[in-house]
């Protein structure tokens, strides 16, 4: 009976000993702070929001404050991307010129909207001959949407980068329509079709642009537009916070992906395109973009995977808002809204339907962007990692 007890004379001494094994428990012990010190200085922001407000432009701004900006090479891979922008904004003017039975008020310019019209952009890839060959092979790319055989093929360029170029002809058709008088018209009623928010911005540029050997800017770069799709990483340091920043595709096809980024998430930063008020998404054109951004926080907002996340309130692009406010009134869209078209008290309206819908009491800290201004990012952000090192401060006990 008993026999399976052990008594303290029978349990073998630890080869490390006493000393041994009180000094593996400090290491032990403090191997755990550090990791702590070092988890809570691992910050996970992901990026939401519906599309086209300004998420991605972010991430660029991200690299270009804490990563040290693009090289020549990178920007010259975004000509194609400014290009494609260029063509299908001037395509989308033409449409809708045609939708609203407008007409150029001149001649030289209804001619020039046929051809925008039926312009095609090609571009092609240069490879380099084995050792030994004498010039460069050109081969062919599967044409975009905007492709034509007849564009011309600019040299010199490094191998395997895509590249193509604006005529003349048609650079000189897309400035001279841009300066239509029907172009106010149309613009006029540019809720009721698709343009996109950098469509001025390059045809206010459209001769630079266009211009033999151009080199993109990083104003340009910024202002370009690509779909997101997927789900992209950017990683940088910033003070004592190492930041993996998640940006995540903001159309409706893209939003079943987010799942797999809402573990661990330190904040979130919401982005919503304050302009977008009467909006209608690319997706549905019968939904407004700024209810689908408020349904879509309110879905984020109250998730149970984010009860202990801070959440940061982009209201984004107050430069087109404030521009737009006097042509297009707020309450035109939202009846209750009764300021007029003081700028303030519109972003505090706005704000103030987001903050409604925050059943989960959660903080959030809301800011103005410009996500094309690079100074009032770098402030913008300034005060976002502030908020995110008290928050850990809090988190931890020391607050």
């Amino acid at each position: 009976m008993g026999g399976c007890l052990s008594t303290e004379d029978s349990i073998p001494p630890h080869p490390l000993g006493e000393n041994g094994l009180r000094q593996r428990n400090v290491a032990i012990d403090k191997q755990i702070d550090e990791d702590a010190r070092k988890f809570r200085k691992e910050c996970k922001i992901l990026l939401l929001g519906s599309g086209e407000s300004g998420k991605s432009t972010v991430v660029k701004q991200m690299k270009i404050i804490h990563q040290g900006g693009y090289s020549r090479d990178e920007l010259l891979l975004a000509r194609m991307t400014i290009y494609k922008n260029i063509i299908e904004s001037a395509q989308a003017i033409v449409l809708a010129l045609r939708k609203f039975n407008l007409e150029p008020k001149t001649t030289e310019n209804r001619a020039n909207a046929e051809r925008i019209f039926s312009y095609r952009l090609e571009s092609v890839t240069l490879t380099l001959l084995p050792s030994g060959g004498s010039s460069p092979l050109s081969s062919p790319l599967q044409p975009s949407p905007y492709s034509s055989p007849s564009a011309p093929v600019e040299p010199e360029y490094s191998p395997g980068e895509m590249h193509s170029n604006l005529t003349d002809g048609i650079v000189k058709a897309i400035q001279e329509l841009w300066a239509d008088e029907v172009i106010g018209e149309v613009l006029e009623k540019a809720n009721q079709f698709y343009l996109m928010d950098s469509a001025p911005y390059f045809f206010d540029n459209i001769q630079r642009i266009g211009a033999y050997g151009y080199v993109p800017t990083m104003d340009d770069y910024l202002y370009a537009r690509t779909k997101t799709t997927g789900i992209t990483e950017t990683h940088f340091k910033s003070g004592p916070l190492s930041i993996h920043m998640f940006d995540v595709g903001g159309q409706r096809s893209e939003r079943k992906k987010w799942i797999h980024c809402f573990e661990a998430v330190t904040s979130i930063i919401f982005c919503v395109a304050l302009s977008e008020y009467d909006q209608v998404l690319l997706e549905e054109n019968s939904q407004n973009r700024m209810d689908e951004s408020l349904l879509l926080f309110e879905s984020v907002i109250n998730s149970r995977w984010f009860i202990r996340t801070s959440i940061i309130l982009f209201l984004n692009k107050i430069d087109l808002f404030r521009a737009k406010l006097p042509r297009v009134p707020l309450n035109q869209y939202f009846p209750e809204y009764s300021g007029g078209n003081d700028v303030g008290k519109a972003a505090k309206y706005i704000l103030w339907r987001f903050n409604q819908l925050n059943r989960a009491k959660l903080s959030v800290y809301p800011h103005l962007t410009q996500a094309t201004d690079t100074s009032n990012i770098r402030l913008v952000f300034a005060a976002v990692k502030e908020t995110i090192l008290q928050n850990a401060l809090r988190d931890s006990g020391i607050l």
